[in-house]
């Protein structure tokens, strides 16, 4: 099992792949010096795995790493993420 997790701009998700086989998303649109996640989801198939967690975190920390765009975390998912990892609430507050 080899996770990847993937910006794919034109589609404006973030997606995990798992041996090459995407596996979940993290849908997200940019507006205004913000991005907000607007759904995740993973493969019913796969979850269970922390798959979900693992793509979340890659999103939250390659958009800390390489913009300055305020997170607004409209999906509950994300939302709940970023309530038990507190390492990603100055994302809210940017």
């Amino acid at each position: 099992m080899t996770i990847e997790v993937r910006n794919d701009e034109a589609q404006h998700q973030y997606t995990i792949l798992d041996d090459g086989r995407p596996v979940g998303l993290a849908a997200y649109d940019i507006s205004g010096g913000q991005i907000a996640f607007t759904h995740t989801e993973v493969d019913p198939r796969e979850q269970g795995k922390g798959l979900a967690a693992i793509l979340v975190k890659h999103a939250l920390d390659d958009v800390a790493a390489t913009t300055s765009l305020r997170v607004v975390p409209a999906c509950s998912y994300v939302a709940d993420y970023v309530r038990k990892h507190a390492e990603y609430e100055e994302l809210t507050r940017r």
